[in-house]
């Protein structure tokens, strides 16, 4: 089985103090589902589009795992927190 990848792309974020009080919670149900942070942050570069926003990668042992995380209790409670502090696109790749 191959490994699951959530991708994060933050389009906005209106209220940065409500989105650290949402990693904090995020952080943890993502762990739970053994997801692991391989990049957060801003671009390094953009070599393509016109925006910069934070994007953030995470590595799970499978695209369902991922799926899980996201439709856990924990990750709800998380979501509860962020509310409208952010916009924001999530997609779930398969790995190679």
């Amino acid at each position: 089985m191959s490994k699951g990848y959530w991708l994060a792309i933050y389009r906005t974020i209106h209220d940065q103090d409500q989105l650290a009080e949402y990693a904090k919670k995020a952080t943890v149900a993502i762990a739970e589902h053994g997801g692991n942070f391989l990049s957060r942050g801003m671009p390094e570069a953009m070599l393509e589009g016109d925006e910069a926003t934070r994007t953030v990668l995470i590595e799970f042992p499978s695209a369902a795992a991922a799926i899980d995380a996201y439709n856990s209790d924990s990750y709800k409670d998380a979501l509860a927190t962020l509310g409208d502090a952010a916009d924001r696109d999530i997609r779930v790749l398969n790995g190679l």
